[in-house]
């Protein structure tokens, strides 16, 4: 529950505190936002805000339905459209058409950003989920980075879901918690947090308060 901000990775760099010592930080371009669509529990069974980010640079990009949505709130067509669970109070204080800047946040506190991580294309089971393999001698033959066995001779007998097995590694979504706050730019619309996001430069995330840590 409760606001936050879309925002775009834009990479990692550094900054060095009043000690001399340095802090490893993501530079992320978060908003503005623009309130597109507000959902409450009388009409929609649930409050909600959606935010819109980062203008679409061709119309021709947007179906039908979802220009007449950006136009019915008043505001640009959107690449980015996400919405927040929210309070009644934040229902009231976001008017449709509004925007939402990086000064939701303040330097010192915690945030939580969520991310789709870099895809990995198709991995075998060592390297997607640090199996250990078979031994390098005592007879081993053509069979050193497989799964081994994946059912069982009784019932139920086939292969179980969520077994861990090859397939498609990362390009999923991902949220680190209790990242802190280092520099907050208004004017350019940047914040800094101390660590790593997840995703590749140019990546889509989302900022929130942190759930459980506070500043």
């Amino acid at each position: 529950m409760g606001i936050g901000l879309l925002g775009k990775k834009l990479g990692m760099t550094q900054i060095f505190n009043e000690d001399g010592s340095i802090v490893p930080v993501t530079v992320i371009q978060a908003g503005p936002c623009f309130v597109i669509q507000k959902k409450t529990l009388k009409t929609d069974g649930y409050n909600a805000i959606q935010f819109g980010f980062e203008e679409v640079k061709k119309a021709k990009n947007v179906n039908k339905p979802m220009t007449g949505h950006f136009k019915k709130a008043n505001t640009p067509l959107m690449r980015f459209i996400k919405e927040f669970r929210v309070n009644d109070n934040e229902i009231e204080e976001n008017e449709i058409g509004s925007q939402v800047s990086v000064d939701l946040f303040q330097p010192g506190e915690y945030v939580d950003v969520t991310g789709t991580s870099k895809g990995k294309g198709y991995a075998g089971v060592v390297k997607r989920h640090g199996f250990k393999g078979s031994p390098a001698s005592r007879g081993t033959h053509e069979f050193f980075r497989h799964g081994g066995s994946i059912g069982q001779n009784m019932t139920p007998g086939r292969t179980l879901k969520g077994k861990k097995m090859a397939g498609h590694m990362g390009h999923e979504k991902v949220t680190v918690q209790n990242l802190k706050v280092i520099e907050v730019r208004g004017d350019t619309n940047i914040i800094m947090v101390e660590g790593a996001v997840p995703g590749p430069a140019n990546g889509y995330v989302i900022i929130k308060k942190a759930v459980k840590k506070s500043s």
